[in-house]
């Protein structure tokens, strides 16, 4: 049975994000643009879009969001002092307030971001009739929420970017540290680098990325000349970065996968070993996805993955508007699980949350682009390459709309 579209979208038509005649088309702006994929035979090779219907019976007692027939759980830290679990909260009500016709009920629980907090927030959902649980943020609460979902079916669609707690039934939505590498290793292979080294924090964190750039790199032929690991505390940086200096004429390019707060050092000591983007080729993470690192004129020229940057801006003017402050990146992964389990209800029934349907290969389109979960619960996504320039990042590869087209 193939899944058909049927359109939401006088708005996504004056916005130009239908393309008459492509496989992949937008399910409107204001519904996160979410594409199912067909659930039996009839497969094109590419997402199909998910339209809503018709809200269900009353929600149950406790804070709810929506009023459909079909129940979900939403498991946040909503006493974050960041504000992060509030954040992604009003995500699931802006995206059920754009999907009017979404046919669930989202029961909201406090996990306190910890192991006994998920369990407790979990077991709470599922006993209130939830099919499908969205979160936790924190890998404790994940674990914790998994262990009374597993036993009873019930899927877990998780923010954490700990690749460690997924697993069958428990899916990451996060920006995961292995798509990252894969994405801009195999375009810097594409660019004809062979020669790869890193630097990177001696953490969890750090050992996921150099596994990765290990397996991407030897995968397209190519080899890793050096890591150096630094303490998360930066505190032997220099010697770290000297090292990297001193065989830098052995790489054709080098992986630098700090975050924004900590890049401009790491750049730093690596000019002061005489490591610039002009003798090696930069690459950087998804988390170098911030304006102080794009306006940071020693990395000109760097490159790194992430996801299209208009899905989200649009996102974020929305929830601006709503909500009177701008969303951190990580709410729109609460946007899109929202859109997603609104989508697959409306696409596949009382199948709507199974293994099959869920790790559909053909994915689907969010804010973030496309994406897709494999059966061990990571994901995989489409991201797009960008180059930091004098003005900012611009797109140097853009993100596929398909995985066919980018696999």
């Amino acid at each position: 049975m193939s899944l058909f579209a049927t359109s939401v979208a006088d708005r996504a038509a004056r916005d130009n994000r239908f393309a008459p005649g492509r496989f992949v088309r937008s399910l409107a702006a204001a519904a996160a643009a979410l594409l199912a994929a067909s659930c039996v035979g009839g497969d094109t090779g590419a997402p199909i879009v998910a339209s809503p219907t018709a809200p269900g019976p009353k929600a149950p007692a406790g804070e709810v969001i929506g009023n459909g027939s079909v129940t979900v759980g939403l498991v946040l830290p909503l006493g974050s002092a960041t504000g992060l679990g509030q954040a992604m909260k009003n995500s699931v009500i802006l995206a059920l307030a754009e999907f009017p016709q979404a046919d669930i009920r989202v029961l909201v629980k406090d996990d306190g971001g910890s192991d006994e907090g998920g369990r407790a927030a979990a077991q709470a959902a599922i006993a209130e009739g939830a099919q499908a649980i969205l979160g936790p943020v924190f890998a404790p609460a994940v674990v914790g929420a998994a262990s009374v979902a597993r036993p009873a079916n019930v899927p877990i669609i998780a923010f954490s970017t700990d690749a460690t707690v997924a697993s069958r039934g428990v899916y990451l939505l996060s920006f995961l540290p292995q798509a990252d590498v894969e994405r801009i290793v195999s375009f810097a292979s594409q660019r004809g680098k062979r020669s790869y080294g890193a630097l990177v924090p001696d953490n969890g964190y750090g050992l996921i990325v150099e596994a990765a750039l290990r397996e991407v790199a030897g995968r397209g032929g190519g080899r890793v000349v050096m890591v150096e690991r630094y303490r998360p505390d930066r505190s032997d940086l220099a010697a770290k970065a000297a090292a990297i200096g001193a065989a830098a004429s052995q790489m054709d390019a080098l992986l630098v996968p700090e975050g924004a707060d900590g890049a401009p050092a790491v750049v730093a000591a690596l000019r002061q070993a005489g490591v610039t983007a002009g003798r090696v080729q930069l690459l950087g993470s998804g988390q170098w996805e911030d304006p102080r690192v794009a306006r940071d004129a020693a990395l000109a020229g760097a490159w790194y993955p992430a996801p299209d940057k208009a899905g989200f801006d649009a996102f974020a003017g929305r929830y601006s508007a709503r909500f009177g402050s701008a969303p951190p990146r990580v709410a729109s992964l609460a946007y899109d699980a929202a859109t997603l389990a609104a989508g697959l209800v409306r696409a596949a029934g009382q199948n709507a949350f199974s293994e099959q349907v869920i790790t559909n290969p053909n994915g689907f389109i969010g804010v973030n682009g496309l994406f897709r979960f494999t059966s061990n619960g990571l994901n995989q996504r489409g991201l797009a390459v960008y180059e930091i320039g004098p003005s900012g990042a611009r797109i140097l590869s853009p993100a596929p709309r398909t995985f066919q087209a980018g696999s």
